[in-house]
């Protein structure tokens, strides 16, 4: 989810490639007026398959500029054989200078993927420019993530695991304003996940506590729907922890059946009846319809005196 999310990152503002070599590594560009995704297929006439994370192009009426996105989170050393191949396959292809940009954020990785490569010819050595969580800005501001809301996830995940960490996950939170709902279930989701135990535990506190205005309507959805799901998880444990207790049998199908129900009400009808049911098949039986009551028939000319009166 990690590699994939940050790659989709660079995919939905195709120009935080080429903001982050200007801005966090001093990289000079060529003056560009729109910044594109293009094919990440690499493949020449050999036989073997090759493809980089992503490519993008800027452009000024023509491609200026290319830059071959590498999403990093472990050492691989093949990539010392792939990444030269990336630059110099994509230029001969494009016909621009090319640049390799590297996102490591573990700043271990991030000083192993900034190891130079010897390709053997006198002076021909690539040292990629790396991202890693120094060369991240720390976006704490509302106003400002909302301006570059995929910096500030990126910013969230390079910085989840420290002091600011609630901090910035707050910023994601309120920046999230007018973009589409997956793209903002991603973002969050790619946020909470970046933080420490201790700064998500806090985060929930200050979300439960109602003491915090979230910025969107979708934060606010998001926090409801993560509340009920929570609800839920406890009906479901709480069910099979009964009729544990029971002695009752729960098989693969029940459990399934169970786990994959997302009806409050139903939950509820089914942690009521583990009580007393003898077996899993009587749990999900249906009810037997309630009998109505016989109706009273009043007779004509009042009531009936009882005999003796």
């Amino acid at each position: 989810m990690r590699h994939e999310g940050l790659l989709l990152l660079f995919r939905n503002r195709p120009a935080l490639a080429a903001e982050l070599l200007r801005d966090a590594l001093g990289i000079g560009l060529p003056a560009w007026s729109e910044a594109r995704v293009e094919s990440a297929e690499l493949t020449e006439v050999v036989p073997t398959e090759y493809r980089a994370d992503l490519v993008v192009l800027l452009w000024e009426g023509r491609p200026v500029f290319a830059i071959v996105v590498e999403v990093q989170l472990s050492r691989d050393e093949d990539k010392h054989k792939t990444w030269p191949l990336y630059l110099s396959s994509l230029r001969s292809r494009v016909d621009c200078p090319t640049a390799l940009l590297v996102v490591a954020p573990d700043a271990a990785v991030a000083r192993w993927c900034a190891r130079p490569i010897e390709l053997g010819h006198p002076g021909f050595v690539l040292r990629p420019l790396v991202v890693g969580p120094d060369a991240i800005p720390v976006l704490t501001d509302v106003q400002e993530a909302r301006r570059e809301p995929e910096l500030a996830v990126l910013s969230a995940m390079a910085h989840g695991q420290g002091e600011v960490g609630q901090a910035i996950a707050q910023a994601v939170m309120g920046a999230v304003v007018g973009l589409e709902g997956e793209r903002v279930r991603l973002y969050v989701d790619l946020v909470v996940s970046s933080l420490n135990e201790a700064a998500r535990h806090a985060l929930e506190e200050l979300m439960r506590s109602g003491t915090y205005e979230y910025q969107s309507e979708f934060a606010r959805r998001y926090v409801a729907q993560g509340r009920q799901e929570g609800l839920q998880e406890g009906e479901k444990v709480a069910l099979l922890e009964v009729l544990d207790a029971r002695g009752l049998k729960v098989d693969a199908e029940a459990r399934q059946r169970i786990q994959e129900c997302t009806r409050p009400a139903q939950l509820k009808r089914w942690l009521r009846r583990a009580v007393v049911v003898q077996s899993v098949q009587e749990l999900f039986a249906r009810a037997p319809a309630a009998r109505s009551a016989p109706r009273s028939v009043k007779k004509r000319g009042g009531t009936k005196s009882p005999r003796g009166a």
